[in-house]
């Protein structure tokens, strides 16, 4: 069984989100646990995944929204650790008017190709991603893109309620991942 980690952007992701209603729904989802969701620190969210990772039995597959998509993609630069994936849904643009201002210290993403397969799902009008900012971040970091439509943040506020669509992609992002890693497996 393949473990996941539910990595919540800044508020952590109420009760109607999507992220919270799929975690009540599948025992092999849990949330990362940093020191405060309204304040989000840097350091302390690093180490908090870092935990969460290192506590898995399975090299697990993220599931971050919004901040936390820019927290994956710091995290794997300072991390040894294994994972299957990451599914990066409404990565924020830190240059949109909309961005929180203590959310800077996640804003200066690296560059480079992330070192394991990731998803990024965006919305067509999402506003805190006015001008393709999730777009030219799947380019840079090596990652698959779904526009997922006009969805806005793809967050509870979206009505996505427990969202099938995107548990559709999750699962068959988690298909693709297992398989590649068969084929890895029997390649002489």
């Amino acid at each position: 069984m393949t473990d996941f980690i539910i990595l919540p952007g800044s508020g952590g992701s109420g009760e109607a989100h999507w992220q919270t209603l799929w975690q009540q729904a599948n025992p092999a989802m849990r949330r990362f646990s940093p020191a405060s969701w309204d304040l989000p620190d840097f350091d302390d969210w690093v180490a908090a995944l870092e935990a969460a990772v290192a506590q898995a039995k399975t090299p697990p597959v993220l599931i971050a929204h919004s901040l936390s998509c820019l927290l994956v993609a710091h995290w794997q630069t300072v991390s040894s650790l294994e994972i299957a994936g990451a599914f990066l849904v409404a990565v924020p643009d830190p240059a949109s008017p909309v961005y929180p201002a203590y959310g800077l210290p996640f804003a200066d993403t690296p560059r480079k190709r992330l070192r394991f397969p990731s998803l990024i799902v965006a919305s067509t009008d999402d506003p805190y991603d006015p001008n393709g900012y999730a777009k030219a971040k799947a380019r840079q970091w090596g990652s698959d893109l779904h526009l997922a439509g006009p969805l806005g943040h793809i967050n509870s506020d979206s009505g996505l309620s427990d969202w099938p669509a995107g548990m559709e992609l999750l699962m068959a992002f988690e298909r693709e991942i297992r398989a590649a890693d068969q084929e890895h497996a029997i390649a002489p």
